[in-house]
């Protein structure tokens, strides 16, 4: 063991109140001294003694390992919250998930869990409606019925009067709520401004047609600044909600719109989270992510499919849903989104799995439809409301010719759940 990384464990529990927790698992030749390096260099060490060093920094800031597992490689470290600014959270990654993942003293890490205490959570904002803001702008806070998303499909190449089109029929089939894919922006077939325009326009005739209320959810993903401009744009078209690509546009972007105070809730997708969570053994967990999220401000996030075509299993999936919905310090709970591989057919499976406080969003499911987007969207309600009533979908599907219809397309796929 190098002797500068000696004097970072301690038996004494620290006090939640007073310090950020963060939970690692690692592989490493020496677990003692990879889990005191990981201290070390993310508080007040490096990897040789400092003619620098005062006492009192090293009293005062260094992070400690209090609980460690040498055997199965699992440590917890307190920080001392004077290390951290308030209301800053690419800081605290750079803190505790910074240069410690590339260290030589481990062969992996994974940062599975971060605790923050109440009075480090309270300089974030938080979500700006929460779950509960969501129903209610949609109307569905007494039924608790699941909310249907969709995305356009193809997620690339439809004019603003087409995308505008796909929305339309996706909400007069029973949509509530339609987003634009991850990687669809401002692109020269698709301008931004143009296109939420069109898509709002098509929000009012839809909601005039129902007589239900309709969301829709621009991409905003860009430049810190643009994110804002773009936002705010959508404000003032009176669109009532924004996605964000919230790993690829960073949490420097998402606090910004967050506290730009446009109070439109965020529709949160997760696109590149598997770059540096998909290996169980290295990188960051989602939960690690959906706090930093929920702590920001998201009002709803990816989650998860369990029935779907992303990985995920249902241990973690429900485990994460449980939590954006539970209370957590003082913040509104979030609404989770199950997407990814979801045809009419999974939904009753989906449900029986996860329950009915969820977003559901599809893509293909919807818009693969043998009979067209309309068509597609009407099967998922059907596929809920036989699911609701009880009756099995073949059965219903007699008496509706869109989940009919499903049945022939995708009635030949295996829905796998992984535990």
């Amino acid at each position: 063991m190098r002797d500068v990384y000696k004097g970072y464990v301690t038996g004494e529990k620290p006090n939640p109140d007073t310090h950020v927790i963060a939970s690692f698992r690692f592989h490493a030749r020496d677990a003692a001294n990879a889990a005191q390096a990981i201290a070390a260099e993310s508080s007040v060490g490096t990897w040789t003694e400092l003619s620098t060093m005062k006492p009192r920094i090293r009293k005062r800031l260094a992070a400690k390992v209090f609980r460690l597992d040498a055997k199965n490689g699992a440590a917890e470290i307190a920080y001392p919250l004077a290390l951290f600014e308030p209301g800053n959270a690419p800081q605290l990654l750079s803190d505790v998930a910074g240069n410690v993942f590339g260290m030589r003293e481990l062969d992996s890490l994974r940062l599975e869990d971060l605790q923050v205490p109440k009075a480090y959570a309270k300089s974030f904002k938080g979500p700006a409606v929460g779950l509960e803001g969501v129903r209610k702008m949609l109307g569905t806070g007494k039924s608790r019925r699941p909310h249907f998303g969709t995305i356009v499909k193809p997620k690339v190449g439809l004019t603003p009067k087409e995308n505008a089109e796909v929305g339309f029929e996706s909400f007069v089939g029973g949509m509530d709520f339609l987003k634009d894919d991850e990687n669809l922006s401002s692109q020269s077939f698709s301008p931004f401004e143009e296109r939420v325009v069109r898509m709002l326009e098509s929000v009012d005739r839809a909601e005039s047609e129902t007589g239900e209320r309709k969301m829709y959810a621009p991409n905003v993903t860009a430049e810190t600044g643009e994110m804002v401009r773009r936002a705010e744009f959508v404000k003032s078209q009176g669109g009532t909600c924004i996605m964000v690509d919230i790993v690829t546009a960073g949490f420097s972007g998402l606090q910004s719109v967050r506290n730009a105070g446009l109070k439109l809730p965020i529709h949160a997708h997760r696109a590149m989270y598997a770059a540096f969570a998909r290996n169980p053994d290295h990188g960051i967990s989602m939960m690690v992510l959906a706090r930093l999220a929920r702590m920001v401000g998201v009002d709803q996030l990816h989650t998860g499919a369990i029935v779907g075509k992303m990985e995920g299993s249902k241990h973690e999936v429900l485990g994460l849903n449980a939590w954006l919905r539970d209370k957590w310090h003082s913040f509104r709970p979030v609404f989770p989104v199950a997407s990814g591989g979801i045809d009419p057919l999974r939904v009753p499976s989906l449900l029986a799995i996860a329950g009915t406080e969820l977003v559901i969003n599809a893509g293909g499911g919807i818009h693969g439809h043998p009979d067209g987007t309309r068509a597609g969207a009407m099967a998922f309600r059907q596929a809920y409301d036989a699911w609701r009533m009880g009756i099995p979908l073949e059965e219903y599907a007699k008496g509706h010719k869109e989940l009919a219809a499903a049945f022939r397309k995708w009635g030949g796929r295996r829905i796998g759940v992984t535990e």
